[in-house]
């Protein structure tokens, strides 16, 4: 049966479904409530018939058997199509305990049984839906069409013409059909389908704006980012439903538990039956009592505990902003307790400003400026563009660069007018046998101090010039941090590429006390695996129960992601690589979320636990009192089916977490990059 949940629950969107995906989806949502609303009509018919009228025994019994037919025709069709694979499943023991009880004449009590089957199954299927369609609504909020700015005019088109670059015209009240950043006009966008956000955002040029997000009062112009199939939006439907499909370690218990233990529930059934007849026991009361023992040893509730709060426990974290790619990755969050933070664009913003030039020898301030800012002007990484954009600002012309090469983590190089220039760090210049200066190391040194990034240009005689850029921490990052602290993460650690006096500037911020610095993204990885060498030697056995996250958002931050036990990428300004590497997204780059990531987690671990503990104590009492006073079929299936029920309302429950939160204290939107460095 749960199988079959499971498989509904996680199958397409009914847009792109097949005639069979079709009818399986009418199906979930409508035949499994009608088969189970006619079981019962039938019973109380039949029953109604037998009790108060003269109606033959044959009208009563066809009652019966359509009860049978309506609430058990599923089951058996799933047990049978099981048996055929070699699986035996829950399926399989509810109809051969129906079988049993009419085979002895207890005609009502089976179509209890399947009635009440029929309705778990139902409600199941509901329940399991709801969280499906959490996410499932994001695929309707992408509008069709687009308005297109163009040469001749404004154009509508079809969303999916819409090309990268494309600039689109969105009005007030509208839907944002792509991913965009505006060119012009001012407004505010309601994010809350994407984000989780309560209130609107202020957005002006230079911002990005997410496809399916809410226009305000404000009509604005945008250039197309991402092509709308790999807009954040089609994306988060798209890895939403793929970590539907991913199992938590307590799933995948159950599904290798179910088999074993509805065979053996099978065989102590048939031993309960016969070892008392053995005995001299009346065959009717212990093939009875066999009957009552399949019934209330089946572990319906057992198996449903875990999908039902895993997949609701995913949607909600969807829908607050943070996207989940499993459910072991969900499981894993709970138990977290070092995380080690990348620093550009994940403790700050990622887009630095110009603030100083120093310039040594002969060059002027003028010369020097327009030499470094030729060739970051081929580089894409934040830094460049800080340094460019001050260049522009003091109207300082740029001639062309040519054989541009980049060395992550060092610096860039190309030739400007002839002349080689690199610009970088300390190492990239010693490594190449530059000599750098004690005047310029000092700048360097004085500039770091101040908490900025310093930049040295240098041509083959030697360093010529240090910028300085300054970047800003994001906000909510002190208060993420702390909350962090408060929900037990031991060791916080910042992994960066970036000079040690900066990387402690910005440390000291934000109240982070272990520093790496200066890091390639080999040593970053190497940096990861002493963290889990340490947690391991912590912890008893090969399975520890703490976990190394990692959370970044450059290509040079994708090694330590794929290795950490959970790789977290900051979904605002991250890279593509970042993105498809990690395990957990935070969709608009707040670390706030993070928190509220682990407190959901913690939640539905402890709403597993209390599901699989209920459904176990249920299972042992009922199987208890049928072995010893005995207890008629009827109480059994209601102890049964009621079990399940309570289980997958404790499930649902996950999808309300974090509604009761305080205005004041929900995770707000952090400012977020429009590009990624390549060098921390």
């Amino acid at each position: 049966m749960e199988a079959a949940i499971l498989e509904t629950a996680t199958g397409s969107a009914p847009g792109n479904a097949t005639w069979h995906a079709r009818m399986a989806q009418w199906w979930s949502h409508w035949g499994l409530a009608i088969a189970a609303i006619l079981a019962w009509v039938f019973l109380v018919m039949g029953a109604a018939l037998d009790a108060w009228t003269d109606a033959g025994w044959s009208v009563v019994l066809a009652c019966y058997i359509a009860s049978y037919l309506a609430g058990g025709t599923m089951a058996a069709v799933t047990a049978i199509t099981d048996l055929l694979d070699r699986r035996v499943n829950i399926d399989l023991l509810m109809v051969t305990a129906a079988i049993g009880a009419a085979l002895i004449g207890s005609w009502v009590e089976g179509a209890i049984l399947l009635g009440l089957f029929s309705t778990s199954n139902a409600l199941e299927h509901y329940a399991l839906d709801r969280t499906r369609n959490a996410v499932r609504a994001l695929m309707d909020l992408s509008p069709d069409v687009a308005t297109v700015a163009g040469p001749s005019g404004e154009t509508v088109v079809p969303v999916e013409r819409l090309a990268v670059g494309d600039t689109i015209v969105v009005r007030p009240g509208e839907r944002i059909p792509a991913d965009a950043e505006i060119v012009s006009g001012t407004t505010e966008v309601d994010q809350s389908a994407i984000t989780g956000e309560s209130m609107p955002i202020a957005r002006t040029a230079g911002h990005p704006v997410f496809a399916g997000t809410v226009n305000g009062s404000g009509a604005f112009r945008a250039q197309v980012t991402h092509l709308p199939s790999e807009s954040t939006l089609a994306r988060i439907t798209r890895m939403v439903a793929e970590a539907q499909d991913q199992k938590g370690r307590a799933e995948r218990f159950t599904d290798r538990f179910e088999g074993p233990y509805a065979i053996g529930v099978i065989v102590f059934a048939v031993l309960v039956w016969i070892v008392p007849i053995l005995f001299g026991a009346d065959r009717s009361d212990a093939f009875y009592r066999a009957i009552t023992v399949l019934v209330v040893a089946s572990p319906c509730a057992l198996v449903i505990s875990t999908p039902a709060a895993t997949l609701s426990a995913i949607a909600n974290a969807a829908r607050n902003g943070v996207l989940v790619k499993g459910g072991s990755y969900l499981d894993d969050l709970g138990v977290v307790d070092t995380i080690a933070f990348d620093k550009t664009g994940t403790l700050t913003l990622g887009h630095p400003s110009l603030t100083d030039l120093r310039v040594f020898g002969d060059t002027d301030e003028s010369a020097a400026l327009r030499l470094v800012a030729a060739v970051e002007h081929l580089s894409e990484h934040p830094i460049a563009k800080a340094i460019v954009d001050g260049a522009e600002a003091a109207e300082t012309s740029l001639p062309a660069g040519e054989g541009f090469a980049s060395e992550p983590g060092k610096g860039v190089e190309a030739s400007v007018e002839g002349v080689w220039v690199g610009v970088g760090n300390e190492r990239m210049f010693e490594e190449r046998g530059i000599p750098v200066s004690r005047e310029a190391c000092d700048a360097a040194t004085e500039i770091r101090s101040a908490g900025k990034t310093a930049v040295l240009g240098a041509t083959n005689s030697g360093v010529f010039a240090v910028v300085g850029v300054a970047d800003k921490v994001r906000p909510g990052v002190v208060e993420a941090l702390a909350e962090l602290r408060e929900l037990g993460v031991e060791r916080m650690v910042m992994l960066t590429g970036d000079h040690r006096l900066v990387a402690e500037a910005i440390a000291a911020q934000v109240g982070i006390d272990e520093i790496h610095a200066e890091l390639q993204p080999d040593e970053k990885l190497e940096m990861i695996g002493s963290m889990q060498r340490g947690n391991r030697l912590a912890t008893v056995g090969d399975n520890p129960s703490r976990r190394v996250a990692m959370v970044g958002d450059g290509i040079n931050d994708a090694p330590a992601l794929a290795s950490a036990d959970l790789g977290v990428a900051m979904g605002a300004g991250g890279t593509d690589v970042a993105l498809e590497t990690a395990d957990v997204v935070l969709i608009t780059g707040d670390l706030r979320r993070l928190a509220y990531a682990i407190r959901l987690s913690r939640r539905m671990r402890t709403t597993i636990r209390f599901c699989i503990g209920f459904a176990l104590t249920v299972i042992v009492v009922l199987l208890a009192l049928s072995l010893t006073v005995g207890i008629p079929l009827p109480l059994g299936v209601v102890g049964h089916e009621g079990s399940t029920i309570v289980v997958v309302v404790a499930g649902l429950s996950l999808l309300l977490f974090g509604r009761g939160t305080r205005r004041g204290s929900r995770p707000g939107v952090a400012a977020v990059p429009t590009s990624q460095p390549a060098g921390d």
